[in-house]
């Protein structure tokens, strides 16, 4: 075809990026209760995509109105899933090798978790135990006492005797370490396809369907064995098939990971990556493809650079030029214009009239947009060099002595400065004038420091102008 045919190595990197961020959001949520909703506003926003391409306004201006909503909705729909999706992307490294035990540990474990749960089952004493997955168990968890204990089949008995104050709360394990007893757990509100659920069933289902981890329940009443995981529960038949769940269950969280080779990970969730592939195609068709260039006019302001402060350029000067630019329409939707800007280097000033025009490579342009006008084309600036002259400062004062009160002295140090200022001026023209004095609020002499003010045409060596002391000597006149 001839739009992928037109495909840049930058393209392709998008599809590649769009397509592993689709992949990820639909295996997260291929296995959650709210993968419907999911698909729901998938389809709604195909309709926008559609609607974009082929035009039609109104259902674009509808869509767009609920654009907000859907962002809202997306927040209030998914937040349990986002909150666990960026509770394992912060964790991913340092929380699941600090949980991992080893073999040994957990054939223990789970030789210990078979003998009790039989047990208790045959004596019909109700339990509730929690196996840690992946993730973190705390906001889920209330109450609660923290033990941090080795697993052992009598520390569960003790904890799940009728006669303990922690036999109705749950049992949270981590590894083969009893971490926290007496836990209340969230309840399920999907109980609907199960018969008569206990208080313990209802608890193990909630937290299934907000974590990964695994819950083990007894029944008080039948004696039975259930396991809740996946938003599932499952009845258990014999003490072996729950050594084989449980075995199953610790090993996939054993340290050591197998090599995988490219050809497995291919093969691995396929229909969703074929999914995410096509759909980032269609994104790159509706909004990434060049299908039209576009122009647009810019106001840009001028930065001159490269300014020798010997230098002395007449005013006015021009301080913007209009840019046209031509591109695609999403590379204009991606840049901000008061980021453009056109840089002067003025470092090849000349005495008298310099003409510069101006170029492409002055514009900070970009990528994706072409520079195919600028007006004015040149621009015209009257130069003079400076030369270093000496001027005398000037006190300026305001006001006059109080009465009874004469100055009888002034005296500026120091009384000269340098300036750089145009050839054509005259020494008996070079004054500086300083920071107005108060004299009517002097009533003893006084030394103070003042800044001097720059005159146009006149250009201090340092950039900013120096300050000068003044020095004031005042004397009380005698009556007659």
């Amino acid at each position: 075809m001839i739009i992928f045919g037109q495909l840049r190595l930058r393209d392709l990197l998008d599809i590649a990026i769009v397509s592993v961020m689709i992949a990820v959001v639909l295996i997260w949520f291929r296995q959650r209760a709210s993968r419907f909703v999911l698909a729901g506003l998938g389809l709604i926003a195909t309709i926008y995509a559609l609607a974009l391409f082929l035009q039609l306004y109104l259902t674009t201006a509808v869509l767009q109105g609920f654009f907000a909503i859907f962002l809202f909705l997306l927040v209030v729909i998914f937040q349990e899933d986002i909150r666990r999706l960026f509770e394992r992307l912060a964790l991913w490294g340092m929380f699941r090798k600090s949980l991992r035990t080893d073999d040994l540990s957990n054939r223990k474990a789970t030789d210990v978790l078979v003998q009790t749960v039989e047990n208790l089952a045959r004596k019909r004493v109700g339990a509730l135990i929690v196996l840690t997955g992946d993730d973190v168990l705390e906001r889920h968890l209330s109450g609660g006492v923290v033990l941090n204990g080795q697993l052992s089949q009598a520390l569960l008995e003790s904890i799940f005797d009728p006669s303990s104050p922690g036999h109705d709360g749950a049992v949270v394990l981590q590894g083969n370490m009893v971490t926290r007893f007496g836990c209340r757990l969230p309840l399920s509100t999907q109980t609907g396809e199960y018969d008569q659920l206990g208080l313990r069933h209802t608890a193990a289902l909630g937290l299934s369907e907000r974590t990964d981890a695994m819950c083990i329940v007894v029944s008080e009443e039948r004696g039975t064995i259930t396991l809740a995981m996946g938003e599932k529960l499952q009845k258990i038949a014999s003490a072996s098939i729950l050594g084989s769940v449980l075995d199953s269950f610790y090993a996939a969280r054993l340290p050591h990971e197998k090599k995988r080779s490219l050809f497995r990970w291919l093969r691995e969730n396929q229909r969703e990556k074929i999914i995410a592939f096509s759909l980032a195609c269609l994104l790159w068709v509706f909004f990434g493809y060049q299908r039209e260039s576009i122009r647009r006019d810019f106001t840009v302001p001028i930065d001159y650079k490269n300014v020798s402060a010997e230098w002395l350029i007449e005013e006015p000067r021009a301080t913007a030029v209009k840019v046209t630019l031509l591109g695609p329409p999403q590379a204009f939707r991606l840049f901000n214009p008061q980021q453009l800007k056109l840089s002067l280097d003025l470092s090849r000033l000349r005495r008298g009239t310099n003409e510069f025009p101006f170029t492409a490579d002055m514009l900070n342009t970009p990528s994706g947009l072409t520079v195919v006008g600028i007006k004015p084309e040149k621009i015209r600036l009257n130069a003079s060099q400076l030369v270093l002259k000496k001027a005398r400062v000037e006190l300026v004062t305001e006001g006059k002595p109080a009465a009874r009160y004469m100055i009888e002295r002034v005296q500026i140090d120091p009384p000269f400065v340098r300036v750089l200022v145009s050839p054509s001026l005259r020494d008996d023209q070079l004054r500086i004038p300083t920071e107005p004095v108060d004299l009517q609020s002097l009533a003893a002499s006084s030394k103070m420091t003042r800044k001097l003010l720059s005159p146009a045409g006149m250009i201090f060596p340092e950039g900013k102008a120096p300050n000068v002391t003044v020095t004031i000597k005042i004397r009380r006149i005698k009556p007659p």
